[in-house]
C-alpha cells in the first residue's frame, strides 16, 4: 500500500489549495486504488492563507468591512484560532491582486489600507497574536497603507500630512510620526509571513522584480523603486530603524520592510509555519511520495514559495518529492533544484484562458495524479 501526500498551493484565480489537492489526489487513486493518499491544504502567505489555516487547526472566520486596493469597499475574512487569540490574515484578503481587474492594476495608487483595518478589527476582538501573510498583494507601498491605518502620518516639507495616492506619499514625506498609533498595538504581538526573499530596493527589489506584474511600466519601476530608497530612508531619520536589506523586506511591495522596520515584527517564513500549523512532518515521515505545486512553477517557485517549503520537508525526510504546476517555466534554475519530478498540468495545445477554468483545472490536475502514479509506482 502507498502513501502520498499531497500538499498543493492555490492556482490563482483558478482552485483554492484544497480543490487543487482533492482533485490531484481523484487521479491518483483512479489508477491506485489502494493508495493512502492525505491532502494537507497549504499556503505561503498569499491567496488562501486563512483557508489552509481554518481547514488545519479548526479555525473560525471573521468577516471585517475594509477597503481594497483601491480604497473601495469590501468585505474582507480572516481566521482565528487557539481560543479566538490568534489571528491569521492574509494581506491579500483586503489587498490582493485578485482583487482587481488587468485594467486596473496599477501600483503607483493601490494601497495596503485594508490590510491595516484588517488588524485593528483582529485587535479589537481581542486578538492578541496577530500574523499576517503577505503574499499576492496588488500594491508596491512598502506598508504605508496599511501604517497609515493603524494611526502612523506621513507629512511632507511644508508638514502637511500625506493621504493621497501612494507615489505621492513615498515621493514627497520627510517625517513618520507614531504619536499617534492605535494603543491596542501595545502588548500585542505581530509577525509577518513571507513568501519571497526580496529586500525592499535595488535589482532584487519590490519593485524590480513584482511590481510589472502589477500593471507598472517600466518607468513606473523605476521610480518606485527611487521612492521606495527615499522611503526607507526617511524611517531611519525619524524613527531610527531600518531593514531594506532585511530578508522578505520586499514582500508584498514592501510591506515586509513596514513590519519589520516599522512595527519591529518578526518576519517568518510563511510555508514553514503553515506547515507546522498542518503537522504535515509526521505525514511525509510515513510517505512514499510528496506531491506539491501552485499555479505557475518557475525561478520565484524557488525563493521561499510553498512547493520550496514542502520540498525542504520532503528532503529532510527522505521522501521524493514532485512538483506539478498549472503553468511551467522551464529554467536552468528548476534544472536539479531538488525536485524528482516537475509536472505541467496544462497540455500543450491548450490555451491558458481555457486551463484556467476550474472544471477544466480540476481534469488537468486529475490527469497529472494518473501520471505521477503511473510513473513513481508503475500502475
Amino acid at each position: 500500500m502507498k502513501r502520498v501526500v499531497v500538499a498543493m498551493d492555490s492556482f490563482k484565480g483558478s482552485l483554492s489549495s484544497v480543490e487543487a489537492g482533492a482533485a490531484l489526489a481523484e487521479g491518483v487513486r483512479s489508477v491506485c486504488a489502494d493508495a493512502v493518499v492525505n491532502v494537507v491544504p497549504i499556503a505561503d502567505g498569499g491567496e488562501g492563507t486563512e483557508e489552509a489555516v481554518a481547514v488545519a487547526c479548526g479555525g473560525r472566520y471573521h468577516y471585517a468591512e475594509v477597503t481594497d486596493p483601491l480604497g473601495r469597499s469590501i468585505v474582507a475574512r480572516y481566521v482565528t484560532i487557539n481560543d479566538d487569540t490568534t489571528a491569521i490574515i492574509a494581506l491579500a484578503a483586503a489587498s490582493g491582486l485578485t482583487l482587481l481587474s488587468d485594467e486596473e492594476r496599477n501600483p503607483l495608487i493601490t494601497t495596503t489600507y485594508g490590510t491595516g483595518e484588517l488588524i485593528l478589527d483582529a485587535l479589537r476582538r481581542g486578538c492578541r497574536d496577530v500574523v499576517v501573510g503577505l503574499g499576492g498583494s496588488a500594491t508596491t507601498d512598502g506598508g504605508v497603507g496599511m501604517l497609515r491605518a493603524l494611526g502612523y502620518r506621513f507629512y511632507d516639507a511644508g508638514g502637511e500630512e500625506l493621504c493621497g495616492a501612494t507615489i505621492d506619499i513615498l515621493e514627497r514625506v520627510v517625517r513618520v510620526d507614531d504619536s499617534g498609533v492605535c494603543g491596542l498595538l501595545q502588548g500585542a504581538t505581530l509577525r509577518a509571513m513571507v513568501d519571497v526573499d526580496n529586500p525592499l530596493t535595488g535589482p532584487r527589489g519590490a519593485a524590480n522584480i513584482f511590481a510589472r506584474q502589477k500593471g507598472a511600466a517600466d518607468e513606473d519601476v523605476e521610480r518606485l523603486d527611487r521612492a521606495l530608497c527615499r522611503y526607507a530612508h526617511v524611517v531611519d531619520v525619524s524613527l531610527g530603524r531600518t531593514g531594506a536589506d532585511v530578508y522578505g523586506s520586499g514582500a508584498a511591495g514592501g510591506v515586509g520592510f513596514a513590519f519589520h522596520a516599522v512595527l519591529g515584527c518578526e518576519l517568518i517564513s510563511g510555508i514553514e509555519l503553515i506547515l507546522d500549523f498542518a503537522n504535515v512532518d509526521a505525514l511525509i515521515a510515513d510517505a512514499d511520495l510528496v506531491v506539491t505545486g501552485e499555479g505557475r512553477i518557475d525561478t520565484q517557485t524557488l525563493m521561499g514559495k510553498a512547493p520550496s517549503g514542502v520540498l525542504r520537508r520532503a528532503e529532510r525526510c527522505g521522501v521524493p518529492c514532485v512538483a506539478v504546476g498549472g503553468s511551467v517555466d522551464w529554467s536552468a534554475a528548476l534544472d536539479g533544484c531538488g525536485f524528482a519530478g516537475i509536472y505541467d498540468s496544462m497540455p500543450e495545445s491548450m490555451l491558458l484562458s481555457e486551463a484556467m477554468v476550474p472544471d477544466c483545472a480540476k481534469e488537468n490536475l486529475r490527469s497529472v495524479g494518473r501520471r505521477v502514479a503511473i510513473d513513481f509506482f508503475g500502475v
